[in-house]
């Protein structure tokens, strides 16, 4: 048996046995994690730049892929390393680190949608006070709480989590430091407390399932009284992507850690894992391009720039040749 006072490390769940499956994992984690970069970065660039995109929902949406990026950028550099050098180990601190702010973005992250599904309602359901209830002020003072709530939560359990003897050894049954996979390395006599703070993240959490739904509901009802059909389809088109970002988001997460144990396995867990914690970041800037036109007219325009500068690049590059 081992304590906290004696551990230096933590054993990762390998992603593969064979170590040309380990190789796979790497190209995989690292198309995932560009694709995530650029495109997050594209959406940053694009909502910075378009004085168009400069509402609320631009705004949201640009703390939302800032929060995709941290969460891409906590967990798959690790994985990757791991995955090359054919290695499992985390230094103690570095799972530390890696707990609180994987803790801190996701909890950003389900704040920033519960806020962007208030939004939504707002501007569908009372069109005429959505200046006041979301002006600028109100928008930051919002993402403001988003994070500072999600730094709090994440430094309270964080801080429990390490504080609690770990007296089971150091593997931990997942590809990136979790807090229920630490948990179950702790002592038996010292759970309860955290198991405290789990039950009310979990109250948390379903408050903010249950506050996004009865959002969309209302949406929709008011939605289908609109007389045209145009106007219910551009009143969709606004709505749908949040939708499928919080449904992909929530569900991967909520069956992850509450599914029954006896169906259970480490394949499993390790597919939902990165289902909730890689693939969200990398889909979330597509869901959303895909729907908002002025998000893609801003997007081309972009693109169109950067080849302009290219072939400015290239001219000048050939003229110093020469």
């Amino acid at each position: 048996m081992s304590n906290s006072s004696s551990l230096t490390q933590f054993l990762l769940l390998a992603l593969a046995d064979r170590r040309e499956l380990q190789l796979l994992h790497f190209w995989l984690f690292l198309a995932i994690s560009l694709a995530a970069l650029l495109a997050n970065g594209l959406i940053l660039s694009a909502v910075a730049c378009n004085h168009h995109l400069h509402t609320p929902m631009g705004f949201f949406l640009l703390n939302l892929s800032l929060t995709d990026l941290g969460c891409i950028c906590t967990t798959v550099p690790k994985a990757m390393h791991n995955s090359l050098c054919n290695t499992t180990t985390i230094s103690y601190m570095g799972c530390a680190a890696q707990l609180f702010f994987f803790t801190f973005f996701m909890s950003a992250e389900v704040s920033l949608l519960t806020i962007m599904s208030y939004d939504r309602y707002v501007a569908i359901c009372k069109p005429l006070h959505y200046g006041t209830l979301l002006g600028s002020r109100a928008c930051a003072h919002m993402a403001a709480a988003a994070w500072g709530t999600g730094f709090l939560y994440s430094l309270l359990h964080t801080a429990n989590t390490f504080s609690l003897p770990l007296c089971q050894g150091n593997a931990l049954g997942q590809f990136f430091c979790e807090i229920p996979h630490v948990l179950k390395l702790s002592c038996s006599h010292s759970k309860l407390r955290e198991v405290w703070l789990l039950v009310v993240s979990c109250c948390l959490g379903f408050g903010c399932f249950i506050f996004i739904v009865f959002s969309y509901v209302q949406i929709f009802r008011a939605v289908l009284r609109i007389p045209s059909q145009q106007g219910r389809h551009k009143a969709f088109s606004t709505c749908l992507p949040h939708l499928a970002v919080v449904s992909l988001f929530l569900s991967t997460g909520m069956f992850s850690h509450l599914k029954p144990l006896s169906i259970s396995s480490q394949s499993l867990d390790l597919t939902l894992s990165v289902l909730y914690s890689v693939v969200p970041p990398a889909l979330n800037p597509l869901i959303y391009s895909l729907r908002n036109q002025e998000l893609k007219d801003s997007l081309r325009k972009l693109m169109a720039g950067f080849r302009g500068n290219n072939k400015v690049c290239r001219f000048f590059c050939r003229a110093g040749r020469r």
